[in-house]
């Protein structure tokens, strides 16, 4: 059973300034990890980011956070890598 994927509106806004292949790879990736959850270990973020996890797709980052009693993964950011984590 796959996980619902909410999305923050500032991860909605994220995904409009891409490039049409580029959010379609990246949303790829996100039904992935929706489907595939349970079956891998989420990375970790520390600093200004702990409690945040990643997610890589290329050069570019998804930051998300998850509740598995509900089943959720809430997107809460997706950008460039360098750009993502300042």
């Amino acid at each position: 059973m796959s996980y619902r994927v909410d999305y923050d509106p500032e991860a909605i806004a994220d995904l409009k300034r891409l490039s049409i292949s580029g959010r379609k790879r990246i949303v790829a990736k996100i039904d992935w990890l929706a489907d595939n959850f349970d079956d891998i270990q989420p990375l970790r973020l520390a600093a200004n980011l702990a409690g945040f996890f990643k997610l890589r797709v290329g050069d570019y980052r998804v930051i998300y956070e998850f509740d598995r009693t509900h089943r959720v993964i809430t997107i809460d950011r997706v950008g460039y890598r360098r750009d993502i984590y300042g």
